[in-house]
């Protein structure tokens, strides 16, 4: 695995990479023209292989999941050669399955705990799923502890995304496996948002007394985050026919899949806060305390197909409007996205996951330095 730049993640020091469409010269011309007509980006760290997730250690630490089982560390000397940890994650050439979700403890600086789904092989030749918990020792990942173990796994459709709520609570996405069947299924895990306590029991005010389910009828959300004021979650789904969407879940909630598909309407269900024809979204977060003032409010999304990094902002109807691209197509497939400790944007290129055309130096994770204005 080469080393990447050794920079520290939150400056922009030599031997930084600042990329600026059209443009090579010193670093003061950048970033007029990047100013100018489009967002001055920093390569934190590269060649990497797949990066699905991302999350910031409370000590500013960057933790990376790549597809293939490793968890990589972003610190002050810029990637760490060796893995945090190897997880045993099955991950065939040319799926979605692998380690897909990260999370960090917000309790991190006491218990150590770091939060992982991953794919793995099951005895009967498929795919499944499992989330478990590791413990830092001496800068390294290990005491792996499965908190849910056999979900439904395929080699598409796993959803997988992990994430702390304000709540304290953590929550994970799981897809339908491709069987459309299970996400309606109340007896199955599959399509749902999940909600567990963090040593992975069920809390006691859940919807549905004595599971983990949050909310169903989902297909495959790949991308969670929480409204920063309202702590509402949030969520990316990958639909069928190219209709994606953003959900804003709430307790309880039923979003329809598979009976209600792409733009059709029925009492029965919740209706997306927007539909994307066309564009796949992974990675969401909110802009909140930023480097980029006029975008505070907003949220911001990553997508695959077509590379963009888009905006919106939430209406007081809970939808969005106004959906704009932040970045066009020039870093390839965008997999990830969450801001920092900082108040940057931090992106992570998914172009080595077979669908892509991945340059000499990919994947790379991205810091959005400026947006054009």
């Amino acid at each position: 695995m080469p080393r990447a730049h050794t920079i520290h993640p939150w400056s922009c020091k030599a031997p930084c990479t600042l990329i600026a469409p059209l443009l090579v010269g010193p670093v003061g011309a950048a970033v007029l023209e990047a100013q100018e007509t489009g967002p001055l980006v920093e390569v934190v760290a590269d060649g990497l292989e797949v990066p699905w997730s991302m999350a910031f250690a409370p000590d500013g630490r960057l933790f990376v999941a790549e597809r293939p089982g490793r968890i990589r560390v972003i610190d002050e000397g810029g990637l760490v050669a060796e893995p945090w940890v190897a997880l045993p994650a099955a991950s065939p050439t040319g799926t979605e399955a692998g380690l897909m979700g990260l999370a960090i403890d917000p309790a991190f600086a006491s218990t150590g705990f770091v939060y992982a789904c991953y794919s793995f092989s099951a005895s009967d030749g498929g795919i499944r799923n499992r989330i478990v918990r590791l413990r830092e020792s001496d800068g390294r990942g290990s005491e792996e502890t499965i908190l849910l173990d056999d979900l439904p796994g395929h080699r598409y459709h796993d959803g997988c995304r992990l994430g702390f709520g304000p709540d304290g609570m953590l929550y994970a996405t799981t897809g339908d496996a491709t069987d459309e069947s299970l996400p309606q299924d109340s007896g199955s895990l599959a399509g749902k948002v999940l909600r567990m306590r963090p040593d992975g029991g069920v809390p006691d005010d859940n919807p549905f007394g004595g599971s983990l389910v949050w909310s169903l009828g989902h297909r495959n959300s790949q991308g969670i985050t929480w409204e920063p004021e309202s702590g509402v979650l949030w969520a990316t789904e990958h639909g069928s026919d190219g209709y994606n969407e953003l959900n804003r879940i709430v307790r309880g909630g039923n979003y329809g899949w598979p009976i209600v598909r792409s733009e059709d309407t029925d009492d029965r269900f919740l209706s997306p806060a927007a539909h994307l024809r066309e564009i796949p979204p992974a990675g969401i977060a909110f802009i909140a305390d930023s480097r980029y003032p006029h975008l505070d409010g907003g949220l911001v999304f990553s997508a695959l197909g077509g590379g963009s990094l888009m905006f919106g902002r939430v209406t007081g109807e809970g939808t969005i409007e106004d959906i704009e691209q932040l970045i066009d197509d020039r870093f390839g497939r965008l997999r990830d996205v969450v801001l920092g400790p900082d108040g940057s944007l931090y992106v992570a290129t998914s172009n080595r996951d077979q669908l892509g055309d991945p340059s000499p130096d990919d994947d790379r994770i991205l810091r959005i330095v400026e947006f054009g204005r």
